[in-house]
């Protein structure tokens, strides 16, 4: 209680605070503002009926459920990244780039993603104005409205990645992470309102449960976010002149959700693919459209079929992502450079093979618990047969990781400060 009241008192910190939390606030109204030729009730029809898009309006930070103009948030950057560290593995200059040029190389690297935002944004802004228009959700708009539609959502875009980068620069948590999770915070009222509109004695002990099952899973979560598997490593001592180095021993954290939320969407975008080439084989073939449509629609409503595609994507995307940010050669090499090694094995591809079985066999299980956590909405309301309770696996997975994360940046602005009052 003390260290929480020690954030207020300290007024670097405490000013710090309020700043992100007035980025955040503004960020909620521009949230709040639509852009021109909507229908509200078709709108918040087709977003009860879409599970996909309901996905897509976490990412956003709540923006895409009113079509506001940062409808897409900070979504084309977290494509952007994704795309970037897709391009590591093709080509070698940006490998190097990112992973041996330090942080001056990752600086440039982020400034490559920043500016394939901009197209990004575009052109995901026309897909779903285009989408949307031709479900009826919006009205048809002339050429000179879509041009201005497509603008003011890139701008709003970029405008949300801009307050991100603001926010994290006071060292109070990732600013991306906090403006997601702003929009997730901002629809517990609705959610609440809705469960007690249609609470019934009767329904007690499934309430009760759907209680207990939250708080199982924000345990299950923090788990899963802060379990790793400490592997031992030792360095050799060396002698250079009269001075001795190494000798010491250290461990390597390998983390069991080495991926992160990465998996989530990518299974997403997946699953929204077929959609948009429905949308734009109507250009081509409108009854080709048509019996594309049918068929997504009616794999869509499967819950069964869908729910295990889904954990299947999820499953699989765990393990290609883990491959690509964790390269078990590279650590190999490294620690051998530096004079570290793990007991008992010698260093090179001996090292190599047991670091990739071990982050194998923690894949499988991080793999496991994200696809049912992909899944769990579906499993909720299939068990309770109430279709207002139902638990964001997504949702809880980003606000329980990104409280963590800001907790240990604001108890480290705390200790260094400690530390400077030391004399």
């Amino acid at each position: 209680m003390n260290r929480f009241l020690q954030i207020f008192r300290i007024k670097d910190i405490r000013n710090k605070i309020l700043i992100v939390a007035g980025l955040l606030i503004a960020f909620r109204l521009l949230a709040a503002i639509p852009i021109p030729g909507i229908d509200p009730a078709k709108l918040a029809a087709y977003f009860q009926t879409n599970q996909l898009f309901g996905f897509l309006n976490i990412f956003s930070g709540g923006g895409l459920s009113n079509l506001s103009v940062v409808m897409l948030g900070v979504g084309p950057y977290i494509t952007a990244t994704i795309i970037m560290q897709l391009l590591t593995i093709i080509f070698p200059k940006f490998k190097e780039l990112y992973y041996e040029e330090g942080e001056r190389g990752k600086a440039k690297f982020n400034q490559y993603s920043r500016m394939l935002t901009v197209p990004l944004a575009a052109l995901q802004s026309y897909g779903f104005l285009t989408l949307l228009t031709r479900q009826g959700v919006i009205n048809q708009p002339s050429l000179l409205g879509i041009m201005t539609n497509v603008l003011t959502i890139t701008a709003g875009s970029m405008l949300a990645l801009w307050l991100g980068e603001i926010i994290s620069e006071q060292k109070i948590g990732n600013g991306i992470s906090l403006i997601i999770i702003a929009g997730i915070l901002s629809r517990l009222p609705t959610t609440f309102r809705l469960a007690l509109a249609s609470y019934t004695p009767s329904q007690l002990p499934t309430y009760l449960g759907f209680i207990v099952i939250a708080v199982v899973l924000v345990a299950g979560i923090v788990y899963l976010n802060e379990g790793e598997r400490k592997v031992p490593i030792a360095y050799a001592r060396r002698v250079r002149g009269n001075k001795i180095f190494g000798g010491v021993a250290s461990y390597l954290p390998l983390k069991i959700n080495q991926a992160g939320m990465i998996p989530l969407i990518f299974a997403i975008s997946v699953l929204l693919f077929p959609q948009f080439l429905a949308q734009i084989l109507t250009v081509v073939s409108p009854s080709l459209s048509l019996k594309v449509t049918g068929f997504i629609t009616s794999f869509l409503s499967n819950q069964l079929f869908y729910g295990l595609f889904y954990f299947f994507l999820v499953f699989i995307f765990t393990y290609f992502y883990t491959s690509i940010t964790f390269n078990p050669d590279e650590i190999a090499k490294n620690l051998q450079r530096s004079g570290g090694f793990v007991p008992g094995l010698r260093p090179g591809d001996n090292t190599s093979l047991y670091l990739s079985k071990t982050i194998n066999r923690l894949t499988l299980f991080g793999a496991f618990f994200l696809g049912m956590i992909a899944v769990l909405p579906i499993l909720v309301q299939s068990l309770t047969g109430i279709q207002v309770l139902t638990i964001s696996g997504t949702a809880l997975l980003i606000v329980v990781a990104v409280a963590l994360e800001t907790m240990r940046q604001i108890n480290s602005q705390l200790t260094v400060r400690e530390y400077e009052g030391i004399e």
